[in-house]
């Protein structure tokens, strides 16, 4: 049985016996991500990091639709930021790092689209297992938006330099094969088999030692712990951008559903 450990309004969390399942709870959106989601899904992996119970750590979203498709667009076209939030920061890069830090296996079970942030999540994750209608991709781009940090410089390395531009720069979406075939994700099992798949991937490392798994997950992050300066300050470059009248036309743009109007932003220094 799930037993709950904690009421959300964003995110789902439950320990279902070596797993800790984080469930991003806002199918409506396509559990895009506001501030307080970020918020919740940071405390979700603190508690996930205590229990001693939690050997691995799955996350996922609600529904079939969508894993993820990053930040909410809307939420940013109606109040210019993504809402509030417990410490008013909009806390991704925090995020970002505990997916990194916590010093067990997180398993992505991208149940849906995973694009923009909900893309980068995802390639965070120590592993990822696709259901087979996952969709990949980044937007940023599109909507005024980038992650010139984690989301570009690993990325790069999981898929390689040329594919990690081509990702960013043509915003394309990919196939859950397609995405197997360029080592996006682990594996891609049918869309009712997902959640049984990742718990198996739960139980056979719950079988291995818990100390030699922290120390090898360090070590892989050691090769790349210097990406977090870029992404620190790329979050900053962030901050000034999406509220810019280029960021806020990307913005307004996907609300509208209309093509966004770049063109007088053009200029090179």
């Amino acid at each position: 049985m799930a037993v709950a450990e904690q009421e959300f309004d964003d995110v789902v969390y439950e320990v279902q016996d070596a797993a800790a399942i984080v469930t991003i709870n806002r199918p409506e959106r396509y559990n895009a991500f506001r501030a307080q989601t970020v918020d919740e899904l940071i405390t979700a992996f603190n508690l996930a990091w205590s229990d001693r119970r939690v050997r691995a750590v799955v996350l996922t979203g609600a529904g079939e639709k969508a894993f993820c498709t990053g930040g909410d667009v809307k939420q940013r076209a109606e109040t210019g930021d993504y809402g509030p939030s417990e410490l008013n920061r909009f806390r991704i890069g925090e995020l970002h790092k505990i997916v990194r830090d916590i010093p067990k296996p997180v398993i992505a079970a991208v149940n849906g689209v995973a694009v923009g942030g909900g893309h980068v999540l995802q390639v965070l994750c120590d592993v990822s297992i696709a259901a087979e209608h996952a969709r990949f991709g980044q937007a940023g781009p599109k909507v005024g938006s980038f992650d010139a940090g984690f989301g570009s410089a690993y990325l790069a390395r999981v898929v390689g330099e040329k594919k990690a531009r081509e990702i960013w720069f043509w915003c394309r979406i990919y196939s859950a094969a397609e995405a197997l075939e360029m080592k996006l994700v682990n594996k891609v099992v049918p869309g009712d088999e997902l959640m049984a798949e990742a718990k198996r991937w739960v139980s056979e490392v719950a079988a291995l030692s818990p100390t030699a798994l922290r120390f090898l997950k360090q070590s892989f992050n050691a090769d790349t712990d210097h990406q977090a300066g870029f992404s620190n300050m790329a979050m900053t470059a962030l901050d000034m951008f999406s509220t810019s009248p280029e960021g806020m036309e990307g913005a307004n743009a996907f609300a509208e559903k209309r093509a966004a109007d770049f063109a007088p932003h053009v200029h090179w220094h």
